[in-house]
């Protein structure tokens, strides 16, 4: 397995540096591979030995009759079939555990991939596209390097062994017969390109229609109460319409491929075969040796014909592999120093941190210097746009500040290793996001903690409040992103969450937005508990989730403009007090 963490540099992957990666995927399973081969060339000399059989009944039953033709061309009739039939099974089963196991890898490798990549990455770059990679694109890979390659070497060796008797019979008359071998070549390369073209174009047609479904299924009580339904019905024929259209420029390139290059392999072997019987007349060539080239010029038509139509799914595979590599090779998180610790005090410095979104037009942050002490609580406010979630998401460093430097414990968190960080860090966002699986999975999520420690943590977050009347309790299902239970309980399990892992700093992205007000009340006495020797960050929009923090800072425009306690600002009649005004002035 490719070591992730030290990609090559993302950029386009060329086709012959995409023919060589897949080809370093065969070594683990090169036995399984040349057993592959040999069925292959077992199914190939079999079909080829029908020439060999046809000169033999030629000259046994016209040049010099044998009456024990009769028994022996029906026996090695059977063997031959015998012969073909072993070669196709070893050759399907073997190559189709190779591509099997060749498509598990790259999806793993994919998925370990993305996995890795910074949060940037999926700021610009659709759920649905990288579903559509994972799934279809390497699909199309796994066919390449099974059915497509059993087809290949099975056709390329039978053409092969055939050129080998048209050889043996008369040497003269096959070079002659493949004086025609270059301009197929050259249609067959042409026809290789359009493929590849085409199978990119049609694989990144299927993001957009992964993306616009996944889209519209995700949110259909949304799609439905605003009517939206004529409005995603056309984004979705747009991008099917287009599909459509790839697909048939590649049907009709494969439509054209194999008559083409059947014609002109037809006219050469015309030609041949008129030489070949004027020879036989002339008594220069046995009726057996005729009838052994006849069949030999006749079996080669099929195995082309089959190596022109298994270049479309072989491009396209090749297409898709080299999509593939271009996410795997993407560049992961920066790892970080070496600095590793088991817990930090918690005292977090920003010192004149300024941020951009790459896609933004000016500064998200601008000169930001805040000192939160361990154990504290700061508040963020401000108005929508203002930076709070921004500010937040820089410490766990999802993304990276332009200028400036944020400190945990005086040492910059761009020393620690990254999971060291965020080892120390747990979040609830605004944004809760639940697994298909149980209440209780979906809270250790992937821990193992005691049951009197799962407990806690729900009973402190109100889980328990609404489990004991669910079939199962904490072994109940929460379906696809938590669709069986309310916002309000969605929230509370994600509060649980950050509760276990019991990370000496705390951030609350607008944690309690959608809980009702009793709910939010016990929430509220819960945290208030739990905080404590606990660096809380607290992100919210309703103001009176933040009156009892340490120090509130009000942002505008990304700076802070305010800061202190609740009554302080208050008093101070500045922006937060016309915030506050502005919420309470019913």
């Amino acid at each position: 397995m490719n070591d992730l963490a030290s990609r090559r540099p993302s950029g386009p992957v060329s086709v012959s540096a995409a023919y060589r990666r897949l080809l370093g995927y065969l070594k683990p399973h090169k036995g399984a591979f040349a057993l592959g081969i040999l069925g292959g060339a077992v199914y190939a000399a079999s079909t080829a030995s029908f020439a060999w059989l046809a000169k033999r009944f030629g000259d046994g039953t016209f040049t010099h009759p044998n009456p024990r033709m009769v028994l022996l061309i029906p026996i090695a009739l059977v063997i031959i079939f015998i012969g073909r039939g072993i070669g196709s099974f070893t050759q399907t089963y073997f190559m189709g555990y190779v591509g099997r196991s060749i498509v598990k890898r790259l999806r793993s490798e994919v998925f370990r991939s993305v996995l890795d990549l910074p949060a940037s990455f999926f700021d610009r770059t659709s759920t649905g596209a990288l579903l559509s990679r994972l799934t279809y694109n390497s699909e199309q890979v796994g066919h390449a390097c099974t059915s497509s390659v059993v087809i290949m070497v099975r056709a390329a060796l039978t053409v092969v062994g055939v050129i080998f008797w048209m050889f043996w019979f008369n040497w003269q008359l096959a070079l002659i017969s493949l004086a025609t071998g270059p301009l197929a070549g050259w249609l067959v390369s042409v026809v290789n390109q359009r493929f590849r073209r085409y199978g990119r174009r049609i694989q990144d047609s299927m993001g957009d229609v992964t993306r616009i479904a996944k889209e519209s299924f995700e949110a259909p009580r949304l799609v439905k109460v605003y009517e939206a339904q004529p409005h995603l019905r056309a984004q979705f024929e747009s991008v099917n319409e287009h599909n459509r259209r790839s697909f048939m420029r590649l049907i009709l390139t494969r439509g054209l491929a194999n008559p083409i290059v059947q014609l002109v392999t037809a006219l050469g072997g015309a030609v041949v075969l008129g030489m070949a019987i004027r020879d036989t007349v002339d008594g220069q060539m046995s009726p057996g040796d005729l009838l052994g080239f006849f069949t030999a010029l006749t079996s080669i038509a099929q195995p082309l014909r089959e190596l022109v139509g298994v270049s479309d799914p072989l491009q396209q595979g090749i297409a898709a592999a080299e999509s593939l590599f271009e996410l795997i090779d993407e560049p992961g998180e920066p790892r970080g120093g070496g600095y590793t610790t088991g817990r930090v005090r918690g005292d977090v410095e920003f010192r004149n941190v300024t941020f951009s979104y790459p896609q933004g037009k000016a500064a998200a942050l601008r000169n930001v210097s805040l000192a939160v002490p361990a154990g504290s609580s700061l508040a963020i406010v401000g108005r929508s746009g203002s930076g709070k979630s921004t500010l937040v998401s820089l410490l766990p460093r999802f993304y990276e500040p332009d200028t400036g430097a944020i400190l945990i414990d005086g040492r910059d968190i761009r020393e620690y290793e990254l999971a060291s960080l965020r080892q120390q860090i747990a979040v609830v966002s605004q944004d809760v996001t639940l697994f298909d699986d149980t209440i209780r999975n979906n809270i250790a999520f992937g821990r193992e903690v005691p049951e009197s420690d799962l407990l806690r943590v729900a009973e402190a977050a109100h889980v328990l409040e609404f489990t004991a009347d669910l079939p199962g309790g904490l072994d109940a299902m929460v379906g696809e992103g938590g669709v069986l239970l309310s916002g309000g309980q969605r929230q509370r399990i994600s509060i649980a969450r950050a509760l276990l892992k019991n990370a000496p700093i705390l951030i609350l992205d607008e944690a309690t937005s959608a809980l009702d007000t009793e709910s939010e009340r016990h929430i509220q006495a819960a945290l208030a508990q739990l905080v404590r020797n606990r660096t809380t960050f607290v992100v919210a929009h309703r103001l009176s989730t933040v009156e009892q923090a340490d120090r509130i800072v009000v942002l505008g425009a990304g700076e802070p403009v305010e800061s202190g306690t609740h009554a302080q600002l208050l008093a101070r009649e500045g922006r937060y007090a016309q915030l506050y005004r502005m919420q309470f002035a019913d």
